[in-house]
């Protein structure tokens, strides 16, 4: 139900949705290429996998700042965009984790897990609300 209240509440200014994810993604690429590279023993992840990682989400806070700036009859398709980049994020994400299966700690497993709920939660509500905007044009 929370979800359902998270799309109903952005379909109000579905525009803000824009913001949020790139401020995540902000967040997301300081928290792992700055914050977590110095806790690189307590992560289990190698340092040029994290900086891989932190790179992503700086490309998606760029396209969420664009998208934010377009008109609004674009609003739908793009938050269907930023939805599945945030997936494949997901994706690549959980195979890195499984690829340091050997190295990553249980600190690294929970800062990841959470991480992709979260962003996997955020994808599901702009998929939602892109697709309703999408058939409100129609």
């Amino acid at each position: 139900m929370l979800l359902d209240n998270l799309i109903s509440k952005a379909l109000e200014n579905p525009r803000k949705l824009f913001l949020l994810d790139g401020l995540g993604a902000i967040l997301s690429a300081i928290l792992i290429g700055m914050v977590l590279v110095k806790f690189e023993g307590f992560i289990g992840i190698p340092v040029s996998t994290l900086y891989f990682l932190a790179r992503i989400p700086i490309f998606f806070a760029i396209y969420d700042f664009y998208s934010y700036r377009q008109p609004s009859q674009k609003t739908g398709p793009l938050l269907q965009g930023i939805a599945l980049l945030n997936l494949g994020y997901c994706l690549v994400s959980a195979g890195l984790l499984f690829h340091h299966l050997e190295t990553i700690t249980l600190i690294g497993w929970g800062y990841f897990l959470i991480e992709i709920l979260i962003v996997l939660s955020l994808a599901w509500v702009e998929f939602r609300v892109g697709k309703r905007i999408k058939k409100a044009i129609k």
